[in-house]
Order: structure tokens, then C-alpha cells, then sequence
């Protein structure tokens, strides 16, 4: 019988080729796991820190020769979208900021609003189509998200954006590091210096 650190692992093994291959969440790649396993439907799930391992692992394995291409020509999309609504302090986040995404990835981006309804009345100003929605933050409260369909000629398909938006003065909170210490998320310059450090290596 595995023991639960090993059954975590093997859910975490399993959700993270959800996570790379389909694009799915860590949340739902979990749940998915644990019915592929046919594990009982209680079983103590693996927390986010070993399924990114995970991820970064299968990535090596199966991805290492495609996967740098397409984050980065995500992280390039996402950077017109940022210098797009700079009025909006936007920071990218999830995937494609930590370096784990690929083309089935979205690309979540968070908008800190003087007023929440800002950056909607930006889009509809623009007629930019967007699907209205909510998500949780980093601190698991509801926020308005806005998703837009945006095109990626790198890639040759179209991507979905997400943008997270919150009140300006939730921005200090969002930068404080993970779990790992890192900083969670990344203004444009940042991302731009990610894209540099990319082009010399």
C-alpha cells in the first residue's frame, strides 16, 4: 500500500501532464488525478509546491525541446497586453510569469484600479470583446476577471487572457513573495527582463 507522500506524488505525477498537455488548472488537474487513479474521491491532495515540481519535471521530460519557444512567444503576447493597459499597473502571474506554460497555458494578468470598473470601460472603449466573470486572488477572495480571446501569431492559435482586477491598494499584498520565496508576479519590466535573460541564454 503507498504510503500518502508517495500517493501524493503519483497524483501530482499524474495532474501535472492535465496541467502541460490540456491546460488545465492545478485545482481541477488535481481532481482529475484522483478519479484517473481511481482513488477515493476523499484522498488528501498533493498542495501546489510538488504538483509545480511536478509540472517543471514532466516539462523537462516530455516538452524541453518546444516549451521555451512557447512560453516565450506568451510571454510576448502578454507584454502587448501589458503595455496596453500600463494605466492599470498590470502585473502577469500563474504560468507563463513563473516559466511553467506552454501553448495550452492562459495567460492570467492582474489590473490594479483607482475603480474596479475601469479597466472594463477601457475594454468596451477599445471594443474589445471580453466574457465577464469572477475568480479567486491570491488571498481566495472573489475578484472581477475579464477574459479576453486574443491571438498569437507565434503560436498560430488563439489564447485566453484573464484579467484579474483589484483595487489599487491591494497591489502591496500581491507582490509579498510565495512559498517559495519568489515573487509571484512581475510588472512589464520585469517581464521584459525575463525576455532578455532568455535571448542570451
Amino acid at each position: 500500500m503507498l504510503s500518502r507522500d508517495d500517493t501524493a506524488a503519483e497524483i501530482a505525477a499524474v495532474a501535472a501532464g492535465l496541467v502541460v498537455d490540456e491546460g488545465q488548472d492545478y485545482a481541477a488537474a488535481k481532481r482529475a488525478a484522483v478519479r484517473q487513479l481511481g482513488l477515493p474521491p476523499r484522498t488528501a491532495l498533493p498542495d501546489n509546491d510538488l504538483l509545480e515540481a511536478a509540472v517543471r519535471e514532466h516539462i523537462a521530460v516530455f516538452c524541453a525541446d518546444t516549451q521555451p519557444g512557447e512560453l516565450r512567444a506568451l510571454r510576448e503576447l502578454a507584454l502587448v497586453w501589458m503595455d496596453r493597459l500600463q494605466a492599470f499597473r498590470p502585473h502577469l502571474g500563474g504560468a507563463v510569469w513563473h516559466g511553467t506554460a506552454t501553448r495550452h497555458s492562459d495567460i492570467h494578468m492582474h489590473l490594479f484600479c483607482d475603480d474596479p470598473k475601469q479597466a472594463e470601460w477601457a475594454l468596451i472603449d477599445h471594443r474589445v470583446d471580453y466574457h465577464p466573470g469572477t475568480a479567486s486572488d491570491w488571498r481566495g477572495d472573489a475578484v472581477q476577471a475579464l477574459t479576453v480571446r486574443t491571438r498569437s501569431e507565434a503560436l498560430g492559435q488563439w489564447v485566453l487572457l484573464h484579467l484579474l482586477v483589484h483595487d489599487h491598494d491591494a497591489q502591496r499584498g500581491a507582490l509579498k513573495p510565495d512559498s517559495q520565496g519568489r515573487k509571484p508576479r512581475g510588472d512589464a519590466a520585469a517581464v521584459r527582463a525575463l525576455l532578455a535573460t532568455e535571448g542570451r541564454a
